[in-house]
């Protein structure tokens, strides 16, 4: 099992930036993929961006592609969300995931991903 804790969300005016971070604790950080999701209200729960055990992958949304950049550090045991022009239709709950047994290429998927943080709320305005 793992426990994830986001951190970082906040208000922000469109066309600023934000950093999420997501610390992750109980098994050993290096051997999952990471990801996260978005679910704004009234929404179903979006795929945003995803990463590699060793974060030599990544796999992006196509409505943040170019904007949003994740990352990770296995040595601190976190995963980062770094969120730059953003819209007021980026505005959610962030959540950050662990798919605990990758299969090849990095999922988008919800129901590949095994455990879940309780999220941090982003908020652009326009």
């Amino acid at each position: 099992q793992v426990q994830l804790v986001e951190s970082g969300g906040g208000l922000v005016q469109a066309g600023g930036s934000l950093r999420l971070s997501c610390a992750a604790s109980g098994r050993t950080f290096r051997t999952y993929a990471m990801g996260w999701f978005r679910q704004a209200p009234g929404k179903e729960r979006e795929f945003v961006a995803a990463i590699s055990w060793s974060g030599g992958s990544t796999y992006y949304a196509g409505s943040v592609k170019g904007r949003f950049t994740i990352s990770r550090d296995n040595a601190k045991n976190q995963v980062y969300l770094q969120m730059n022009s953003l819209k007021p239709e980026d505005t959610a709950l962030y959540y950050c995931a662990a798919d605990l047994n990758p299969k090849g290429a990095l999922s988008g998927s919800y129901s590949s991903y095994n455990n879940w943080g309780p999220g941090t709320q982003v908020t652009v305005s326009s």
